[in-house]
């Protein structure tokens, strides 16, 4: 069955429109809709609470070294992703970190590479079609995972048809058990990030369609395709000048001088806790405004991504 479904959605991706050119549209936004509710619906009830009761009974350590070794096997799969893309750099960093994390990090439960400030690629199979070409890629809201492409769903159904679960876990109600622990420990780690999306915008699945979207054409390359209409500061200023305003470069840049600076998202903010990230302004006039905050992209990108070049 999980075969023929992988296949079911590869043949589906082969005759989709996605692979045409151009920015990024929404055509499957009836069914998006659809199963961004029922996503939200589950979501509410049965996955905040379960992630809530995992913090309260699980102490901190044991939630760190079960999340290390998940990250430990996202690294198998990265170096797959790798391979496949050619890229023998990233795919033997992604060896070493395996090799070193699985033997002196007792089977991944402690992160000894990244203690040892190794590159932490995290590259998936969507990368990898991207980086074969396939950067263009329409929306799609991904059963019980929420926001997604038709391309990464390829991918991700892949996996789930294949999970790199079953080569450590052999039985399978301990492999099932493996995958239900993963999706706990996933959304356990943005509970204070999630809660800030309610109140973001008045249409909150345009919202997380549009961060979502903006953040994955970046990191895949994808520089035909935004969510954002590039503005023309010049089309803003009267063709001709005004010959009585004698106001000076010094002047104009003193007006602006007590303003904040913008939040930078650095490596320092995005491994901050949730409690000390600064936050940016809501987003007040229309759903599709995007407004840009290390939390949100933190929620959206919680496994590291390099872009694909």
């Amino acid at each position: 069955m999980k075969k023929q479904l992988c296949v079911a959605v590869l043949a589906a991706a082969a005759v989709s429109p996605v692979w045409a050119d151009g920015a990024y549209q929404d055509p499957y936004q009836g069914y998006n809709r659809f199963m961004f509710r029922v996503n939200d619906t589950l979501d509410r009830h049965i996955m905040v609470p379960v992630a809530k009761g995992y913090r309260k009974v699980t102490p901190s350590p044991v939630r760190t070294g079960v999340r290390n070794f998940f990250n430990n096997l996202r690294d198998v799969v990265s170096f797959g992703s790798n391979v496949l893309r050619l890229d023998v750099e990233k795919a033997s960093t992604d060896l070493v970190r395996v090799g070193i994390n699985s033997t002196f990090g007792l089977g991944g439960l402690i992160d000894i590479a990244g203690a040892g400030q190794m590159p932490n690629n995290k590259n998936t199979l969507g990368d990898t079609f991207a980086s074969w070409g396939w950067k263009n890629s329409n929306y799609f809201v991904y059963p019980l995972t929420g926001p997604s492409t038709v391309r990464d769903s390829v991918g991700s159904t892949i996996l789930y048809a294949y999970p790199v679960q079953q080569v450590v876990f052999t039985d399978p109600v301990a492999r099932y058990g493996a995958v239900v622990l993963s999706g706990v420990e996933r959304r356990e780690a943005v509970l204070d990030l999630t809660d800030s999306l309610d109140d973001a915008a008045l249409d909150r699945y345009a919202y997380v369609r549009d961060i979502y979207m903006d953040m994955r054409n970046r990191q895949v390359g994808n520089t035909q395709a935004s969510s954002v209409e590039d503005i023309d500061i010049d089309s803003l200023v009267p063709a001709e000048n005004d010959a009585s305003d004698d106001t000076s470069a010094a002047d104009a840049a003193a007006e602006f001088a007590d303003l904040p600076e913008p939040v930078a998202l650095d490596a320092a903010v995005m491994d901050a806790p949730a409690a000390e990230l600064p936050l940016a302004a809501e987003v007040s006039v229309s759903a599709n405004t995007l407004a840009w905050t290390p939390a949100h992209e933190k929620y959206l990108n919680y496994w590291p991504v390099e872009s694909v070049q």
